[in-house]
């Protein structure tokens, strides 16, 4: 078995990972022990289980969790397991029960995950002893966090008190999945963060992001560009400064915020203007839905960003929200999820043409999954070494790697020190 600490020691600072932490099956198991078995994860929203009785199933490796709406409107969650013999109990993504029945030998628990019925058991059987096993779960404004450790980290409410009022304008809570993609990318799950945590590719690859995208918002060097150039770039710094000032005053939260690899539940927001029309990430720049989000009177909210170690990102607009959650099926396989979330009183046809909604993200999606899977490809290499993070457009990739480093080392040396 690769020894993952010495790994993790030489691992040098601004620059990838070694090549086992992408390829690696014993270094994989590790991170789904320590990253995706200890950390607040993002699942879904509420409008998931918009209805007392919607359930919806979610796969973290080896796990599966069942999420649901009770009977008095709270979210739950629980390991998708019957106490009887572990059989699964739910098989479908979505579905709307009454009450839950295994399959096998029709022990039937209630949406308080209480068992309630459970045949020739004998009168010595006490049915309060065998209720599901719960699992964390936290609502963020209505996107939903689960954590699968019998003791989640403690920092969630801090990052709930700062990303809250950034949040809640949008009103998640009264949205509906207007569409749902799943994308299984060729690569190792933290090749797919790491792409999501820059955008120096952007330019080449992604000729539809880039249309509602201001090219100097993520990142540039300012040695390199020409006077008009500069010129460009001061603008933009001013229209950011302004738009800020301006969306403040409306109640919107904007300045960054940036907790990336500070804490253990890390985090980053934004909000950042829209160029062109600047109403929302479509091809031609305007709003893909004509019902606005909460309580917003006005298309032009910019994008809110807003990133979760260790697997989520999420952009929120005036029009419509797109959330992103990234789960490792193994060393080398990631799903993305993507969720498109429109008014919940919004009807396609009527207030959106949902190609419109979806198209920038499912081109862009597909674009960064093939280069996911060029870096697989690549890492697999006996020629791959460890290369350098561009100091101008690659900070936040470096904040999402010390953030795994620190975390890993940490559960591994307190793992050790107990032995």
């Amino acid at each position: 078995m690769v020894d993952v600490m010495s790994h993790l020691v030489r691992r040098r600072k601004d620059h990838t990972l070694e090549a086992p932490f992408y390829t690696d099956p014993d270094i994989f198991d590790v991170d789904m022990d320590v990253i995706f078995g200890r950390h607040w994860l993002f699942v879904g929203v509420e409008p998931d289980v918009a209805e007392p009785g919607d359930v919806m199933v979610v796969d973290v490796g080896k796990n599966s969790v069942l999420i649901l709406r009770d009977d008095d409107e709270e979210v739950r969650a629980f390991h998708n397991v019957c106490r009887h013999r572990g059989a699964r109990l739910v098989h479908e993504e979505k579905g709307t029960v009454g009450n839950i029945m295994c399959r096998y030998h029709s022990w039937v628990y209630n949406t308080e995950g209480e068992l309630i019925h459970a045949e020739h058991m004998g009168e010595d059987f006490d049915k309060s002893c065998h209720g599901l096993k719960p699992v964390h779960i936290r609502s963020l404004e209505g996107l939903l966090f689960i954590c699968l450790a019998d003791d989640p980290p403690d920092d969630f409410d801090a990052m709930a008190e700062i990303m809250g009022p950034y949040i809640s304008p949008h009103n998640i809570r009264e949205t509906k999945v207007a569409y749902q993609h799943d994308l299984i990318e060729p690569g190792n799950w933290k090749l797919t963060m790491e792409n999501n945590r820059e955008c120096y590719h952007c330019g080449a690859n992604h000729p539809e992001l880039t249309v509602p995208l201001f090219a100097y918002g993520f990142g540039f060097a300012p040695e390199e560009l020409s006077a008009e150039e500069r010129d460009h770039a001061d603008k933009y710094a001013a229209t950011l400064t302004d738009n800020h000032k301006e969306w403040e005053a409306m109640g919107l939260p904007s300045r960054e915020v940036d907790r990336l690899d500070d804490m253990v539940t890390a985090f980053r927001a934004e909000r950042l203007p829209l160029a062109g029309a600047g109403e929302s990430h479509t091809i031609d720049t305007r709003r893909a839905c004509r019902k606005l989000l909460g309580n917003l009177t006005n298309a032009k909210a910019g994008g809110l960003h807003f990133w979760t170690q260790p697997n989520s990102w999420h952009h929120l607009l005036g029009d419509h929200a797109v959330v992103f959650s990234v789960l490792p099926l193994d060393a080398e396989h990631s799903l993305l999820r993507t969720k498109w979330l429109v008014h919940k009183d919004a009807v396609e046809g009527v207030d959106y043409d949902l190609d419109n909604l979806i198209g920038v993200w499912m081109a862009t999606n597909q674009q960064d999954s093939d280069l996911v899977g060029y870096c697989q490809q690549g890492v697999r290499s006996d020629g791959y070494i460890p290369g350098p993070y561009s100091p101008h457009t690659e900070m936040l990739v470096e904040k999402f790697s010390n953030w795994y480093v620190e975390r890993m080392k940490s559960h591994l040396s307190e793992s050790r020190s107990v032995a």
